[in-house]
């Protein structure tokens, strides 16, 4: 399969802090990929370098073939097209959830209310938030925000979206929603990278598990391979402590 993301040898570094110590990873078109590893191990440096919000160090970043991590490149195109999701849901409290997920398809392409609104109901009957467009932030739970965080995502209709742990602040009670809306996004052959700790989830549904340590993937294959039969010491060493 040709991939629609790859890094090539990628680097980052924090002062003297190596949080990335040459990442070779390859992302075809429609896979999910999910990385595993403890906190610090690279997983969210990776993602953040991946979007363009953390420039490398060295080594090369290729979107359909194309360098994209040369210096001054303007990241905007390429955020249009690889859109990203955190732990914290970062919608802006004083906006409606509808407000929320309508302002950078307003303010990147230029599009008015009326146009967008069909688009962007669509996005919030399709994840199960259709009764709750008018709700401001607070008056939603952890879950209903961090699907309003997905839909404002989508909005920009991506080619590739990336997932740093969006299930680690939820109650548990929570995080069986946000899945079912990552589920959902799978089902409809969308392009994903997850950094996640949801092991049942990434063997039901990854194509592809790495495992990071110290900045660099030690083990990566099909999640059966990796999560049930690991051949390397450390990845088992971790999901010993995990499971």
């Amino acid at each position: 399969m040709t991939a629609l993301l790859e890094t090539r040898s990628l680097q980052k570094s924090f002062g003297t802090n190596a949080v990335c110590k040459g990442i070779d990873l390859s992302v075809g078109r429609g896979e999910m990929v999910c990385l595993i590893g403890s906190s610090g191990s690279g997983k969210s440096t990776l993602l953040k370098c991946l979007n363009l919000l953390e420039p490398i160090d060295d080594g090369e970043i290729l979107l359909d073939g194309e360098d994209i991590s040369i210096p001054g490149l303007d990241p905007q195109p390429v955020r249009q097209r690889i859109g990203m999701v955190f732990q914290s849901f970062n919608l802006f409290p004083h906006m409606t959830a509808v407000e929320n997920a309508m302002l950078a398809p307003r303010r990147v392409h230029g599009k008015d209310r009326a146009t967008l609104l069909p688009e962007i109901t669509g996005l919030f009957e399709r994840f199960g938030l259709a009764d709750r467009m008018a709700h401001y932030p607070d008056q939603l739970s952890g879950g209903q925000q961090q699907r309003v965080a997905i839909v404002r995502a989508l909005a920009m209709k991506p080619e590739i979206m990336l997932f740093d742990e969006i299930t680690s602040a939820l109650d548990p009670e929570l995080v069986g929603e946000v899945l079912d809306a990552l589920r959902e996004l799978r089902e409809a052959g969308m392009t994903m990278i997850l950094a996640t700790h949801e092991m049942g989830f990434a063997r039901e549904l990854a194509d592809k598990v790495c495992f990071l340590d110290a900045g660099m993937i030690h083990e990566e294959g099909p999640p059966e391979q990796v999560l049930s039969n690991p051949e390397k010491a450390r990845t088992r060493a971790f999901l010993r402590r995990l499971l």
